[in-house]
């Protein structure tokens, strides 16, 4: 299969900011973490802080499936939300961290709508069990 990984804003910051949120390894190493973990499948990793150069990506995403960390884009990008509708590829949506557990504005999220499903809470793994569940 091949995936594309998509983190938006502030993901760049991951083993720097918030290390008891988001742990010590940063987007790099978490990235080549997955890759281990999907040898088979063709894995692309993409980040941007810019919430109009992640909609495009969406737009010209060729793969089987997307797994989406929209970071605080989640809570209020409708720009996002529409990119995904657009599109006829699955996107897990995904979060490191329980945002349930978390301040009550990460509650909310405007892109589960579109998305086939969201895992949250499972750290790094949460990117990993989103890609297994397209295998199921």
């Amino acid at each position: 299969m091949k995936f594309l990984f998509i983190n938006g804003v502030n993901l760049n910051m991951t083993g720097v900011r918030e290390k008891g949120v988001y742990g010590s390894q940063s987007l790099e190493e978490i990235n080549a973490d997955i890759k281990a973990h999907f040898p088979q499948d063709t894995c692309e990793f993409y980040q941007s802080n810019y919430e109009g150069d992640i909609c495009t990506k969406l737009h010209t995403a060729d793969c089987d499936g997307i797994i989406l960390n929209a970071g605080a884009f989640t809570h209020y990008s409708y720009a996002i939300r529409d990119a995904i509708a657009a599109i006829k590829i699955p996107v897990i949506e995904v979060h490191m961290s329980n945002v349930f557990r978390r301040e009550s504005f990460r509650h909310e999220s405007v892109i589960s709508e579109v998305c086939a499903g969201t895992i949250v809470g499972f750290g790094k793994n949460s990117y990993i069990l989103a890609a297994q569940s397209f295998k199921l």
